[in-house]
């Protein structure tokens, strides 16, 4: 994961994870406010704030579910709750019951989309933005 800091989104918007497990079933990203993603009001700018929560659910599925599946992100969307301001951060989660249903999904049906959300959350515990993610996984054929 030490990598990705250094991909031109996260490095360009000083986005980095922060933690993240051994088995990528958690990762926690933050970002600080900076002038690399300030908007001209002086808090972070929306799509920093997209992109902090961008590819982390289609990366966790991908190593998760491993070489026989393929996995997309479908779609995303982002509501914004308040500004941010400092640092942000956001934490990803996924669990064996999701992996399972996926698994099953897809043996019956050739494919499976989940919507995951996100929040990311101010230094205060607050809201910033709401994050949702649709993901698409099908077999290897």
């Amino acid at each position: 994961m030490k990598i990705i800091r250094f991909w031109p989104p996260f490095l360009g918007a000083g986005v980095s994870v922060e933690d993240s497990s051994a088995d990528l079933r958690f990762i926690k990203v933050r970002m600080k406010l900076s002038w690399h993603n300030t908007n001209y009001v002086g808090t972070h700018f929306g799509g920093s704030l997209f992109s902090m929560t961008d590819p982390w659910y289609m990366l966790m599925l991908i190593e998760n579910l491993g070489r026989d599946y393929v996995v997309w992100d479908k779609h995303g969307e982002i509501r914004f709750r308040k500004p941010g301001k400092g640092v942000v951060t956001a934490e990803f989660r996924i669990d064996e019951a999701l992996l399972e249903s996926l698994r099953v999904e897809v043996a019956e049906h050739g494919k499976a989309e989940r919507t995951l959300p996100v929040n990311v959350l101010n230094a205060q515990g607050e809201v910033v933005a709401e994050v949702k993610k649709t993901v698409w996984v099908s077999a290897k054929k």
